[in-house]
């Protein structure tokens, strides 16, 4: 699984046109889900990401996690983060978790992320999204789970 962190100040999102999800500030996560990802990387990459610590303590320190400053999660689903774009010029998505996988997996990882914070909001699995969003700092972060289950 692959996670794009953006620390935010704010955040929306809109499905098919409707609003889906809008969240204050915390983080706003891309998430992948490759061919072979299972529960295991949600779980890793859920409890990485609550407790990360990349907000600004009192001294101005990125010392303090999304949870230790009561943030919200935004969470969108975003099959390009698999793209092989070693050959050519289009790039290919066969890395791409099947639909009905990813989106299982995706859900599971919004359930246990939500399970760490005040509030998690969301895009709509496989629908035609645009987002908005207010970043801070910026701090942008990407994070594998086979980079933190050594796979």
């Amino acid at each position: 699984m692959t996670a794009v962190l953006q620390r935010i100040r704010q955040a929306t999102v809109y499905a098919d046109g409707l609003l889906s999800g809008e969240v204050g500030h915390g983080l706003y996560i891309l998430l992948g889900v490759e061919n072979g990802d299972d529960i295991d990387d949600a779980a890793v990459l859920a409890e990485k990401i609550a407790k990360l610590r990349i907000f600004e303590d009192a001294m101005g320190k990125m010392n303090l996690s999304v949870q230790d400053v009561d943030g919200e999660i935004m969470v969108v689903s975003n099959f390009t983060l698999a793209a092989d774009y070693s050959h050519g010029n289009r790039p290919s998505y066969i890395g791409a978790a099947a639909p009905a996988i990813a989106e299982a997996l995706y859900d599971r990882f919004v359930s246990m992320i939500g399970s760490k914070v005040k509030k998690v909001a969301t895009g709509k699995f496989g629908a035609d999204m645009r987002t908005d969003m207010q970043t801070d700092g910026p701090v942008t972060i990407v994070m594998h789970s086979s980079v933190l289950r050594k796979k």
